[in-house]
């Protein structure tokens, strides 16, 4: 027999999602509003309809909870247009979509990588996109690498393709362009592939030396 506090639990955690959706949502709006990441957690709590303590209690700090809006924008609006694409869908194409998004939520996205959470957004993106990199390695290599390697690629790949894009983000002309960007990244790759394609004269990738 379900105690009361049993009973009410599937509704106060249907509130802590609300909650913490609305304070994410919030912190997203405010950053993009006023292009910096220095925004006042109380101006937070009061667009999401929330008390502080409800900040305090669901994020701690305003870092942690900026952080957490980031990637909680990118699992929201990036990973199911790279999850859910078409079956043949290119690198190219993915890689697209991906530029898109940074360049649409520019704003924020560069108040957070040039302010204290940086660093950890970055980390963070990096995992997000990690399983991306890694289908990109095993499309273009096939069988022909074992799986350490695979994963040692795709991680080399994922903090490459983070510090450009951060780059881009940061630094880059107004308005970002990104088809321009994926071109630049896309022969990136081309020569990177090229290079790592074994040759009659080069022992092959899997084979340890």
């Amino acid at each position: 027999m379900q105690t009361q506090s049993e009973a009410q639990s599937p509704a106060l955690d249907r509130r802590v999602r609300r909650s913490r959706a609305a304070l994410m949502r919030a912190a997203v709006e405010l950053v993009t509003e006023r292009g910096t990441a220095a925004v006042p957690l109380s101006d937070i709590a009061e667009a999401a309809d929330v008390s502080r303590r409800v900040v305090y209690q669901h994020f701690g700090d305003r870092d942690a909870l900026l952080l957490e809006a980031g990637l909680d924008l990118a699992r929201r609006e990036l990973l199911p247009q790279l999850a859910d694409a078409a079956p043949g869908t290119t690198a190219r194409e993915q890689t697209l979509a991906t530029a898109r998004h940074f360049a649409d939520h520019r704003v924020f996205y560069k108040a957070l990588l040039t302010g204290s959470c940086g660093f950890p957004l970055d980390r963070g993106l990096i995992g997000l996109l990690l399983p991306v990199n890694r289908q990109h390695v095993q499309q273009m290599f096939g069988d022909r690498l074992d799986p350490q390697i695979v994963e040692d690629l795709a991680t080399c790949l994922a903090g490459a393709g983070s510090a450009f894009f951060t780059t881009w983000i940061v630094d880059g002309a107004d308005p970002l362009e990104p088809q321009a960007f994926t071109d630049r990244l896309m022969r990136i790759l081309s020569v990177l592939i090229a290079a790592l394609r074994p040759t009659p004269s080069t022992p092959d990738l899997e084979t340890p030396q």
